[in-house]
């Protein structure tokens, strides 16, 4: 629609603003998500799609959960729904960073929903297996490392990346292809393992789209960016847009997701959320900046890590239950209050990476 109109409607100067389509596209995937989510959950209930929670290796953890037995799962298709419907009514379709990011969420999409049917149809599975998973993942990795690569190199931006702290910059030539590729896998599989309470995850994924669509604002808007001495990236305005849609969409899963929750994101909808992320911190050449605005993703998949890595070094665990959401409820805290006080670091990581990235550190 923002390409139709741009192209045939010479007037409508307004709709080049990118403040204005953010928040169109926000409010756009919002309610879209709201009417498709009741929807998309009857459905689901229609066909069974239902969380097994029996399917885990931890007695106390099945018990834990047993009250979200039978809870509609894949709900990320709603998420997916509505983030595309807004992309393509007010994303310029025809931008090289949009046409990415659709190729990202079409192919974890896909790969969720393949590992989530495994879940749901063979008796006594976990889904698909590990390494099968993780190969896809790091392939995508690569394609998008090698599109990325051109990309920045045809451009000229070139493929330095910005470490914290240090006035010098990294530059990794093709190895930024190998880098690239990890990051992605990294991310989404993160995203996918902070995805095991009522609106932990997207919780996180509102807060970190939200910081991101101001960081890709100020990057992309020259005056902006001049003005607090950060680097400019012409292009990044349309990222905003894209973070502004994706917020949006979670605020509307969120209405259903939260606790107790209607239904789950499930890996259709974490691991595509976490690979969209890590594209936009790429394509933003913020990469170390979402670590630190994406902590909990960083702390959910490092605990899981770091509990594999010394169990297998030593038969000892480091948490109760890893990922660190489980070991709090081990601890005995309430659902709730994880998730909430979760929220809470995200949204101070969050305020920290903004001060961090306006201090030019």
């Amino acid at each position: 629609m923002y390409s139709y109109l741009i192209s045939t409607q010479p007037s409508c100067s307004l709709l080049e603003d990118a403040i204005l389509r953010a928040g169109l596209a926000a409010l756009t995937a919002f309610l879209a998500s709201l009417l498709l989510g009741a929807k998309v959950i009857k459905k689901l209930e229609q066909y069974q799609v239902r969380e097994d929670t029996s399917k885990t290796h931890s007695e106390e953890l099945r018990n834990l959960h047993a009250n979200k037995k039978d809870t509609p799962t894949m709900g990320g298709i709603i998420i997916l729904l509505s983030l595309f419907l807004s992309m393509v009514l007010w994303c310029n379709l025809k931008d090289y960073s949009i046409k990415l990011l659709f190729f990202t969420a079409a192919w974890l999409g896909v790969l969720g929903f393949m590992d989530d049917y495994l879940k749901l149809t063979v008796k006594g599975s976990f889904g698909m297996r590990d390494k099968t998973k993780l190969a896809f993942q790091l392939v995508l990795g690569l394609i998008l490392g090698i599109a990325i690569y051109q990309h920045f190199k045809v451009s000229g931006l070139g493929t330095s990346i910005a470490l914290p702290f240090l006035s010098k910059d990294i530059e990794p030539g093709f190895l930024y292809v190998v880098l690239a590729m990890f990051y992605v896998a990294w991310n989404s599989n993160a995203v996918n393992l902070t995805d095991g309470l009522d609106g932990l995850a997207i919780g996180c994924t509102i807060i970190a789209g939200l910081t991101l669509s101001f960081v890709a604002y100020v990057i992309g808007d020259r005056e902006t960016s001049l003005f607090l001495g950060v680097n400019h990236l012409p292009e990044a305005k349309e990222l905003s847009v894209f973070c502004a849609a994706l917020v949006g969409s979670g605020l509307g899963f969120l209405w259903y997701n939260g606790f107790p929750a209607q239904t789950f994101m499930g890996d259709v909808g974490s691991l595509s959320v976490g690979g969209m992320l890590a594209v936009v911190a790429l394509l933003l050449k913020q990469e170390f900046l979402f670590l630190l605005i994406g902590m909990v993703f960083m702390l959910e998949a490092f605990s899981v890590f770091l509990q594999v890595a010394v169990f297998k070094l030593s038969g000892k665990r480091v948490f109760y239950c890893a990922p660190l959401h489980h070991h709090f409820q081990f601890m005995g805290w309430s659902e709730t209050k994880i998730t909430v006080r979760l929220w809470i670091l995200a949204a101070v990581m969050g305020f920290l990476g903004l001060l961090i990235f306006r201090m030019g550190l």
